[in-house]
C-alpha cells in the first residue's frame, strides 16, 4: 500500500514515495512532502539542467547546485530553465 501525501509541489494529495531520495534534512523534506509524480518530474528538469549546463555529477560544485535547485524546484519559487534552452519537438 503506498503512502499518500499532500504534495507541496502539485498542491494535490498523491502517491508520495517508496524511500527517502536525497541524504540529509532535504531528502526527508522531499519524502514527507513530494509525491512520486512531483520527484519524476524534478528529475527530468534535473536531467535538462545537467546537459544544458553541462555538469559533471564528480564535482562538488555541480552537487551543490543541483542540490540548489532542487530545494527552489519543491519548496523555493521554481528552478529556472537556461535560457538557451530549447525544448525537443514531440
Amino acid at each position: 500500500m503506498s503512502n499518500k501525501v499532500n504534495c507541496m509541489k502539485l498542491n494535490k494529495e498523491a502517491d508520495g514515495l517508496a524511500a527517502q531520495p536525497y541524504p540529509g534534512d532535504l531528502g526527508k523534506r522531499i519524502f514527507e512532502n513530494i509525491s512520486q509524480e512531483a520527484w519524476r518530474m524534478w528529475l527530468s528538469h534535473q536531467t535538462m539542467l545537467i546537459n544544458e549546463y553541462r555538469l559533471s555529477l564528480i564535482e562538488p560544485k555541480s552537487r551543490k547546485f543541483l542540490e540548489k535547485e532542487m530545494e527552489k524546484y519543491f519548496f523555493g519559487g521554481g528552478s529556472e530553465i537556461p535560457e538557451e534552452f530549447v525544448p525537443p519537438e514531440s
